[in-house]
């Protein structure tokens, strides 16, 4: 491997890791504060990505679409951070609030990230050129596929159907009958989205959302961005 190859699979694998992390322990955190305390009895709560890593889904998959990508794009996951919702005060309304905080993360990072990015457009017309090229420009870059990274995992997530977050969050506005009819589809649910992507039919639901997010945080950093 190239030294090229390499810095570019670090500033892809950093953004990776911090949106896998700060979206499980998002999770967790808010399940906590509703009264399920597994994660935390668990040590699941805390932002070490070692505690989130997935052997599978952390390593070998992002390293692999990127390699296959020619550096273009990585996607990964974590180990889903362990919820009880029979500890849940109110399981049915709590779990809404616990499977959307997720994505919420995500799309908060996107947002800080931009932000760091116009912090960034600032600072570069009065440094040097030489700290400009061999920092800025690298942790803009990082930044820029960082904001990518949350917002599409955000927008993947959010699809409506179980054990993804969007499905969870739906499986809590369903009436009781129809939420337990919907909930059987969860040991087949993965099958299903996996379906969907081999199918192309993901893009449908992620990209329009993705597209939508991007403009909104794209839409407030305007006000800050340096004309």
């Amino acid at each position: 491997m190239d030294l090229n190859f390499i810095r570019s699979l670090v500033i892809a694998a950093i953004p990776v890791l911090i949106a896998i992390t700060f979206h499980e322990v998002a999770h967790g955190y808010v399940a906590s504060r509703f009264g399920d305390h597994t994660a935390k009895s668990m040590g699941r709560l805390t932002l070490n990505p070692i505690a989130h890593i997935d052997l599978f889904g952390t390593i070998i998959i992002p390293i692999l679409l990127f390699i296959s990508t020619n550096g273009q794009f990585t996607f990964g996951y974590a180990k889903p951070v362990p919820i009880n919702p029979f500890n849940l005060r109110n399981p049915k309304k709590d779990m809404i609030y616990v499977s959307a905080a997720g994505p919420a993360a995500n799309i908060l990072i996107a947002f800080l990230s931009g932000l760091l990015l116009v912090v960034l457009t600032w600072l570069e017309m009065i440094m040097p050129p030489a700290v400009v090229s061999k920092i800025f420009l690298p942790f803009a870059s990082m930044l820029r596929y960082g904001i990518i990274m949350n917002v599409y995992l955000a927008a993947f997530n959010l699809i409506p159907i179980v054990p993804l977050d969007g499905g969870r969050i739906l499986a809590g506005f369903l009436p009781r009958e129809l939420e337990i009819q919907f909930s059987r589809l969860e040991p087949y649910g993965i099958f299903i989205v996996l379906l969907l992507i081999f199918l192309g039919a993901t893009r449908y639901f992620v990209v329009p959302l993705a597209n939508l997010i991007l403009a909104m945080i794209s839409g407030i950093l305007s006000i800050f961005t340096p004309m």
